[in-house]
């Protein structure tokens, strides 16, 4: 794909691969705007971009806000030729030790807010017959793994619905539909997913403090771009094993992935005394 004088939109984007991904796609010329919650961060990108940039901040999950936020993303260049849907909020919970609220809100965060920016960007793109959306799953978008239950589902849902988006606007809309599934990355993921009573979790796991840098991760994805990979998975070692072994022979995943489970319910129930 050729970015340069391209209007790319990037939700989640000031930190870690929503910043990275701007950074990079800036770089090859594109124009970003640039969404997150907090405009101080969000100015501190835009501060290092080499094009121009719009900071267009705004909370995903105020759907009444969203149609004049689309306007004001499109009326900017007159185009917006491209929207990477990255804001996310993660879990560190057992399912048994989950409120319905934190459920609320990951699946509305994480899948119901990446759907509605972008049926309302869709008629802008399909009226062009142009036009990128990239979803940044999970490879615990593939493989359901402990910890994660609201987090899985929200990112197998928003992996279905880009397969069907896909599907609808590729060939008849001339779009490009990318899901990103990736690993763990060196972001503030752990440090902000939700706890089983709804708060943050507050500090960084291991496989995150020794994740994948997000300058790599992001070079990654653009690189699938490219390629026109329809899934780009962006993961290593263990994580990257069970994303492809859960699509080859998933019966062996649900082995290995369970033992774990079943490592970490043994875990919490010994330290309640269950």
């Amino acid at each position: 794909m050729e970015y340069s004088g391209k209007v790319i939109w990037i939700t989640g984007a000031s930190s870690g691969i929503g910043e990275a991904l701007a950074e990079a796609l800036a770089a090859r010329g594109a124009h970003i705007i640039l969404s997150g919650r907090r405009t101080d961060a969000l100015q501190a990108v835009a501060d290092r971009l080499p094009t121009e940039s719009l900071i267009l901040p705004f909370e995903t999950t105020h759907q009444a806000a969203l149609p004049g936020i689309v306007e004001r993303a499109i009326a900017w260049k007159g185009q917006v030729d491209g929207l990477v849907n990255n804001a996310g909020i993660s879990q560190r919970a057992l399912a048994v030790d989950s409120a319905l609220e934190v459920y609320d809100r990951i699946i509305a965060v994480d899948l119901l807010a990446p759907i509605w920016l972008t049926q309302l960007l869709l008629p802008h793109m399909t009226a062009r017959k142009s036009g990128l959306v990239v979803g940044i799953s999970s490879v615990a978008g593939r493989a359901g793994v402990p910890l994660r239950t609201a987090y899985c589902a929200a990112k197998h849902g928003l992996i279905g619905y880009l397969d069907a988006l896909r599907a609808e606007t590729e060939t008849h809309y001339g779009m490009k539909v990318h899901t990103v599934l990736p690993g763990s990355i060196r972001t503030a993921v752990s440090a902000n997913a939700l706890s089983g009573d709804g708060s943050a979790f507050g500090h960084t796991d291991s496989a995150i403090a020794n994740g994948m840098d997000p300058a790599e991760c992001a070079s990654r994805i653009i690189a699938g771009i490219d390629a026109g990979e329809p899934e780009i998975l962006v993961a290593e070692g263990m994580e990257d094993m069970i994303a492809k072994l859960r699509m080859n022979d998933p019966l062996k995943a649900f082995e290995l992935i369970g033992s774990i489970g079943a490592q970490m319910a043994a875990k919490r129930d010994a330290e309640r005394g269950g």
